[in-house]
């Protein structure tokens, strides 16, 4: 579980923890926060369902897929989030830094098909003058390459598989450009999930994102101080 802090203050949470749970251990976990905080009462909100501890820690779960017609079933919001939450669904996911990438398919947090590698982008110098200029364009360069090959490598990773939502991650920007490549025009409909903050992709980062991106997000703020 990430933390980060939030400045003090009143009706102000102090710090706000995220966590990916899966659908299926969604009920544990709420169960073990409950125990922990004194019991809680759940709110159905717009954004999520969010559950209201008796000491005012809240915490606000979100679904890892967006509203198709396909509900869960349950007798509470919390447990219909949970049964969509569990839903087998397949994300395609393309995740780039300028030090590596991973594209993979997932289903149920599983990789079906993936392909990592490393393809270094130099960062921006402070230089002036031509060599800036031949810096400038080395780095753009190498940025291209980088783009063209994970979208031929993402390409081939989802070829023959039944993509329904697409995860990016790792540097919006070179990201993006990916994502606008002519080798992936066919997903261009595909609806997009949230992005993933991921550090340089290696197996361990897309292992994690694999499984992440086919959890519930859970988003804990402590009570007010």
């Amino acid at each position: 579980m990430s933390a980060r802090s939030t400045p003090g203050g009143a009706g102000r949470p102090g710090s706000v923890r995220t966590a990916f749970v899966s659908g299926g251990r969604l009920a544990g976990w709420a169960a073990r926060f409950g125990a922990a905080h004194g019991g809680f009462r759940i709110s159905d909100d717009d954004d999520g369902v969010r559950l209201v501890a008796a000491d005012g820690t809240t915490a606000l779960i979100q679904a890892p897929w967006p509203p198709d017609g396909r509900p869960g079933r349950g007798a509470d919001p919390l447990e219909r989030l949970a049964s969509v939450a569990a839903q087998p669904r397949t994300a395609g996911l393309v995740l780039v830094r300028r030090g590596g990438y991973a594209v993979a398919v997932a289903r149920e947090g599983i990789l079906l098909a993936s392909k990592t590698g490393s393809r270094y982008v130099q960062s921006r110098t402070a230089a002036g003058g031509q060599s800036q200029q031949r810096f400038a364009r080395r780095r753009a360069n190498q940025a291209d390459e980088l783009v063209e090959k994970v979208a031929a490598h993402a390409a081939t990773v989802f070829g023959g598989q039944q993509i329904e939502y697409l995860a990016p991650g790792g540097d919006r920007t070179l990201a993006g450009l990916v994502m606008d490549q002519p080798a992936l025009r066919r997903y261009a409909s595909v609806p997009r999930l949230d992005f993933l903050d991921v550090p340089d992709p290696n197996g361990a980062v897309m292992r994690k994102a694999a499984a992440d991106v086919c959890a519930a997000r859970i988003e804990v703020a402590d009570a007010p101080d």
